[in-house]
């Protein structure tokens, strides 16, 4: 008997899925892999329910001979397993970064003189109601809140990219590339008080409040499913604090990274070159204590971020206080730098690892950005945060489309660097 193998990644089997199954009945016996929750992750497919759940709702269309899970994106590893005579697919993947999956299946299956059988995607309405109802969801204050963590358990490194407005955030969630026959995307959102700030044309000092904070965390909410990780500066009155994480918390906000500083809030990339005042530890332990006692999950994260790298205090000073400020409650510590090489970060995370192996470390690698995921993931981090490229990268070029506009009279010099609005509009979703 033929075998012919395909795979699931759906927490839902619809029209389209059966349809795929049906058909390959007709070859012979049917092998279905249902991808395994790290390579979902992977895949821009977070699970809503469990691999054995995902696995019972295979079966129970009986039209599966045999279930396996398939660990990995690519197939290298299940077609030298079972070396099925044909692999069936939806013809949805010829183009786009899954064109590689696409290419990987068909290198495989030559090596033997294996098939390809690629079937007429299924696309109607309600295919589209079934898709829609997975990402309201995955969009759900409860389900977007635990993510962070959830992800944290199943992800080398957590991948964070700054976003500041609804379209930002779909960058963020539907940016996906191929790269060295694998996929990948960006696991979480940073919204930045810089960018926030930046994005109003106001000063970074703690001048736009919490509430104008919130509005743009509803904007990037109402448009994406992936997990938020806000900037909240210093955190404000310890009695402002507590009534503000209890609101993210019940947002759906994932984390609150606040920095133990005092005062008119100044931006770090300053540095020395500003007056800046640390927070006793004490004062920002009680902070801290008072920002868990308030919350009502275990799902919600605040991370102390330590400025004594920034300031020139020392690195006995930053790990006397990370050891503080876990045992106020704090679920990770940031720890950030000025320098231009990642030296100082390395060691920190080093001696922390030491004596703490539990905590999360977060990393904001903008001035020594050399480093890699890799090189970080191997100090000892767990989330890495790329907190204000996107913003530093639309200001020059929206800045020299001005002045081209200007310099020649009309639009025409400037089209060339131009993104056609059809494909911005491609990014946005219809109900």
């Amino acid at each position: 008997m033929k075998k012919i193998y395909t795979c699931f990644c759906t927490d839902v089997i619809h029209e389209g899925h059966l349809n795929i199954l049906k058909r390959a009945k007709e070859y012979g016996e049917v092998i279905v892999g249902v991808l395994a929750d790290e390579a979902m992750v992977r895949y821009n497919r977070f699970p809503t329910i469990s691999l054995e759940e995902r696995i019972e709702i295979v079966k129970n269309t009986g039209l599966a001979d045999r279930v396996i899970v398939q660990n990995t994106i690519m197939y290298d590893e299940v077609i030298a397993t079972e070396k099925p005579d044909y692999v069936i697919h939806g013809d949805n993947w010829k183009e786009g970064p899954e064109n590689a999956i696409r290419q990987n299946v068909l290198k495989n299956l030559s090596e033997y003189g294996g098939e390809l059988i690629e079937a007429p995607y299924t696309y109607n309405r309600e295919v589209k109601k079934i898709d829609d109802r997975i990402k309201e969801k995955l969009a759900m204050p409860e389900f977007r809140r635990r993510r962070l963590k959830q992800l944290i358990a199943m992800r080398p490194i957590v991948k964070t990219l700054e976003v500041h407005s609804g379209l930002t955030g779909l960058i963020a969630e539907k940016t996906v590339v191929e790269h060295h026959g694998e996929l990948d995307q960006f696991d979480a959102m940073w919204i930045s008080s810089l960018c926030d700030s930046t994005a109003k044309g106001k000063p970074d000092i703690e001048l736009v409040d919490m509430s104008s904070r919130i509005r743009t965390i509803d904007d990037v909410m109402d448009v994406t499913t992936k997990p938020i990780i806000l900037d909240g500066d210093t955190g404000g009155l310890i009695e402002h604090f507590v009534y503000n994480v209890r609101t993210l918390e019940r947002m759906g906000v994932s984390a609150v990274i606040i920095e133990d500083k005092t005062g008119l809030k100044k931006n770090s990339l300053f540095g020395t070159e500003v007056e800046q005042t640390q927070d006793s530890i004490e004062n920002f332990c009680a902070k801290i204590s008072a920002g868990k006692e308030a919350l009502r999950t275990d799902d919600f994260m605040i991370i102390a971020r330590i400025e004594s790298l920034i300031l020139e205090r020392g690195m006995e000073d930053a790990l006397t206080r990370a050891k503080a400020y876990v045992e106020a409650g704090a679920d990770g510590i940031m720890i950030h730098s000025r320098k231009k090489t990642p030296d100082e970060i390395v060691e920190f995370c080093r001696l922390f690892r030491e004596t703490d192996q539990g905590t999360q470390i977060v990393v904001v690698p903008t001035s020594f950005s050399s480093i890699t995921e890799e090189e970080l993931t191997k100090a000892g981090v767990n989330i890495v945060i790329y907190a204000n490229q996107l913003t530093r990268s639309a200001f020059p070029a929206m800045q020299k489309t001005a002045e081209t506009i200007l310099k020649n009279h009309r639009s025409l010099e400037a089209d060339e660097a131009l993104m056609s609005f059809k494909d911005i509009i491609r990014l946005i979703d219809e109900l």
